[in-house]
């Protein structure tokens, strides 16, 4: 038994030597290992590792899209000189761990500090030089991109990637916002007259042409009008002028009782005439006699 004591003191000595020995690296991880201090290697691939116990030491780091949310908007001063409140968040990560950490001592309080620091001057250089329409409305999306290529371009000096830089809000701070407000509604009153005065003058030249094409289409009408019955009276003189020729007589007989049915088509009509007058000539005729005479 005394003899069993030690064997297990060395089989212990030995778990916990090769337990100090091995470590492993998550598929979401980088790691570095540092010998006495010093960055010895930097491990990418996944799996079981091993190290010299007591000489190096390894550490872990997350190579995830991480978020970065300050907690307070930031305020900056637009080319108007009017301040807007800017509510944003990045998306960032690791990809070069060994810069990461000599840059930051690995430290992702540090790594944040200066990506603030980053994000806000860059956004401030944008918002500096648009006015408050183009932040908030106009020109958002195009802010968003200059201010992730610029950063990304800072930080990779860090070892950082930016992946995406959005702004969630940009507001105006409540001692601006009612002059804006106001200045904005007075604009699209503006804007409203403005279209209504082009409106009505574009309805006046409608109805002016309008009515000139009316008037020439009356003219036309009557002209064609008039040419129309002036053909109609020269047929029928024609036709009654053949129609005379071929039997003289008949024609006035005919002419004298379309007058004496158009002249008495009422009992009440009354005409005062002498007796002897061509009116009643086929009258004197059909009886022999002498209108007036018994």
């Amino acid at each position: 038994m005394r003899a069993l004591g030690p064997v297990l003191a060395v089989i212990a000595a030995l778990v916990v030597l090769g337990a100090s020995t091995a470590f492993t690296v998550d598929q979401r991880q980088n790691a570095i290992v540092f010998q006495l201090g010093e960055v010895k290697e930097v491990i990418a691939k996944p799996g079981l590792h091993f190290k010299w116990p007591l000489v190096q030491n390894v550490r872990h780091f997350d190579m995830r899209i991480q978020t970065f949310d300050d907690a307070e908007p930031l305020r900056f001063i637009t080319s108007e000189k009017k301040p807007v409140l800017v509510d944003s968040f990045v998306k960032w990560r690791i990809f070069d761990v060994k810069q990461y950490y000599v840059s930051v001592q690995g430290d992702e309080l540090r790594a944040a500090t200066r990506l603030k620091q980053t994000i806000s001057g860059g956004l401030q250089a944008e918002f500096g030089s648009r006015t408050v329409h183009d932040v908030v409305s106009g020109e958002r999306d195009k802010i968003m991109a200059e201010v992730r290529e610029k950063a990304d371009q800072d930080l990779r000096r860090i070892g950082v990637e930016i992946v995406d830089v959005r702004l969630k809000r940009v507001d105006l701070p409540p001692e601006v916002s009612e002059s804006v407000y106001r200045r904005m509604e007075a604009e699209r009153k503006r804007v409203a007259n403005e279209l209504r005065s082009t409106g009505a003058a574009e309805a006046e030249r409608i109805r002016a042409d309008a009515d000139r094409q009316r008037e020439v289409i009356l003219a036309e009408a009557y002209r064609d009008a008039q040419k129309i019955k002036g053909e109609g009276d020269a047929k029928g003189a024609a036709i009654y002028a053949q129609a005379f020729s071929q039997n003289p007589e008949f024609y006035s007989f005919y002419r004298s009782m379309e007058a004496y049915k158009t002249s008495f088509r009422s009992k009440s009509d009354l005409l005062l005439l002498e007796p002897n007058s061509d009116f009643f000539r086929y009258l004197r005729e059909s009886t022999g006699k002498s209108i007036g005479k018994k």
